[in-house]
């Protein structure tokens, strides 16, 4: 069963339980996806759908800081929501020691020295980890694993 297929079938869910929350949160993953496949003019790819998943979640947790660092509190809890609603449409996540290896392995495979190999470095780990783990986290065992 492909996402958008799987994301229809919630979405009737939450309208006949009358859950508001999930329905809209649902309704925008939809619209996403299908405005990507409009733009594109053809199916999607479970790549390209994880893909934009995975900005959707992005959009979301950097909303949601802001939101906490601006003390509107309110509007951070909504968007937590949102996020446990997001996740269950993402593959499970990496741990922090999972990616530390796949960085480690493609420090070895590129032979990266220092700070000015971190973009080949990131070039290999990405493909890897997408949508399976934080950019920011990638990045953050990057720098110090090439440190």
């Amino acid at each position: 069963m492909s996402l958008l297929q799987q994301i229809s079938d919630d979405m009737k869910q939450a309208m006949k339980a009358k859950d508001k929350e999930t329905l809209s949160v649902i309704r925008m993953l939809k619209a996403s996806l299908q405005n990507e496949g409009i733009k594109v003019n053809r199916e999607l790819t479970p790549d390209e759908e994880l893909t934009i998943l995975a900005r959707e979640m992005k959009q979301r947790k950097d909303s949601k800081e802001e939101f906490a660092n601006a003390g509107r509190q309110d509007l951070a809890d909504d968007l937590a929501k949102e996020i446990t609603i997001v996740e269950r449409y993402l593959p499970q996540q990496l741990t922090e020691e999972e990616v530390r290896s796949i960085v480690a392995a493609a420090i070895s495979a590129t032979g990266a020295t220092g700070k000015s190999d971190f973009g080949k470095v990131m070039g290999k780990v990405m493909p890897q980890v997408k949508g399976k783990a934080d950019g920011k986290l990638v990045n953050a065992v990057v720098k110090e694993l090439l440190n």
